[in-house]
């Protein structure tokens, strides 16, 4: 409680932290006795998902303030944390920006960052909600592309999702093609219940990832984002950074279906990945046409590889395929009913676990995950 001439305004109200044993991210720790700065804070933590503790001064005793995984404290407050154990993510909030003295009180207390309202409220609303979020490593993020129409691109991000989730990751599928028919359906789950992305089409700015992993279809274990059978055959570039940071931010996996036109959402998509995977049969016409699309995309992206699908024309084999492109090569796709007619199988592709697809997708995953780790 504080009292400002008569009035008096209660705004303030203490929290017991989580244990660590509860698994859960911690809430962030606001230090401020100013009723119109904790008021904002508040507002602006609520709109990241948190629900923060509040304390006039460091806590007694100070495990929060050591287990805190953000703590903003008002610049009316850094006499009083000055004491404090020192410690990252502490950051000095103030309105004042001609205070010089500002930057002496945020060395004393040893804060990483001073932000000042209300011009810094949208970096502060990201950072609470990455800590709502318990953020950890991002998701590995693949994309998928085809060198030519009909190359396979497409079942093979379903293989690779089903893959993923098979062996227990958080993975969630991308289908960044609208003429490509819609990856639900490829999974058999066009009447599943969940958005699609015509309803993320004007999202701008940051999202939040539990949300939209629950927002999605369900299916095989992963989640699904793809289109409905309207009109909708784009996704503006703000769209498709909202949407894959959020998703990146949950972890696991995620695997996107990209098409061989780049436009600016592609391009977006593109500079989101960790990896690209171009989808090349072996044939002349077709080396020639992933040419021009890999050039398009190597633009953005920085780490284009090949996957070669046979069978292959006289001359040609998978690394012949990978040094006309001069891409590095991923390995040979394997040529099977599932790959080059999905529609016909009962299940998705890669679903069994067991076959040569299965087997090329569980491969890829060991390695590129153990590269992931050790970057």
């Amino acid at each position: 409680m504080q009292r400002r001439g008569t009035e008096t305004v209660t705004a303030v109200v203490t929290h017991d932290p989580p244990s660590a044993a509860s698994g859960r991210p911690g809430r962030p720790l606001i230090v401020t006795e100013d009723a119109e700065l904790l008021e904002d804070l508040l507002r602006l933590c609520a709109a990241a998902g948190a629900t923060p503790e509040v304390h006039h001064g460091v806590p007694e005793p100070r495990g929060s303030w050591e287990a805190a995984p953000l703590v903003l404290v008002g610049d009316d407050a850094a006499h009083r944390v000055r004491g404090a154990g020192r410690r990252r993510a502490v950051v000095l909030v103030g309105r004042d920006q001609d205070d010089a003295g500002v930057w002496r009180r945020a060395v004393e207390i040893g804060a990483d960052h001073v932000l000042m309202l209300p011009d810094g409220e949208q970096w502060l609303v990201d950072r609470i909600a990455d800590v709502a979020e318990g953020v950890g490593r991002p998701a590995l993020t693949v994309g998928v592309i085809g060198g030519r129409g009909g190359a396979g691109a497409s079942t093979l991000a379903c293989a690779l999702a089903v893959t993923a989730a098979r062996e227990g990751l958080r993975t969630l599928l991308v289908d960044a093609d609208p003429l490509g028919g819609g990856l639900d359906v490829l999974l058999g789950g066009e009447a599943a219940e969940g958005l699609r992305w015509p309803s993320f089409a004007g999202s701008r700015g940051r999202l939040g990832s539990g949300a939209l992993e629950e927002s999605l279809p369900k299916l095989h274990s992963l989640r699904v984002l793809s289109w409905d059978r309207g009109e909708c055959v784009a996704v503006p570039p703000q769209a498709m950074r909202a949407v894959l940071a959020a998703a990146r931010r949950r972890g696991g996996t995620v695997v996107v279906d990209l098409p061989r036109r780049i436009d600016d959402g592609v391009a977006e998509a593109l500079a989101q990945l960790d990896v690209g995977i171009l989808v090349v049969p072996a044939e002349l016409r077709a080396v020639a046409a992933a040419r021009q699309v890999a050039a398009a995309a190597r633009l953005v992206l920085r780490d284009l590889r090949v996957a070669v699908r046979g069978p292959y024309a006289p001359g040609l084999d998978d690394r012949e395929v990978a040094r006309l492109l001069d891409l590095p090569l991923v390995g040979e796709l394997p040529v099977e009913s599932g790959l080059l007619r999905p529609q016909e199988s009962e299940e998705p592709p890669g679903a069994s676990g067991r076959g040569p697809l299965a087997r090329f997708c569980r491969e890829f995953w060991e390695r590129s995950l153990l590269e992931a780790r050790a970057a």
